[in-house]
């Protein structure tokens, strides 16, 4: 990485919460819709997965 790297501008997040939606068409709505639903499925499959984790060491410690 180079200094030069620390001038680029942030890539901005693709859906920001509370970000005002009226200038928003309906298309780019139901896009943004379907990447927060993916977002919510992969965290609460690490939720699971983590708490499996949680469950096997818990039992381990019982025995």
């Amino acid at each position: 990485m180079s200094f030069m790297d620390d001038d680029r501008p942030l890539k901005k997040p693709a859906h920001e919460i509370g970000t005002d939606l009226s200038a928003i068409s309906v298309d780019e709505l139901k896009t943004r819709i379907d990447m927060l639903k993916a977002e919510i499925t992969r965290i609460e499959a690490e939720i699971t997965r983590k708490a499996s984790g949680r469950s096997a060491a818990e039992n381990l410690f019982r025995s």
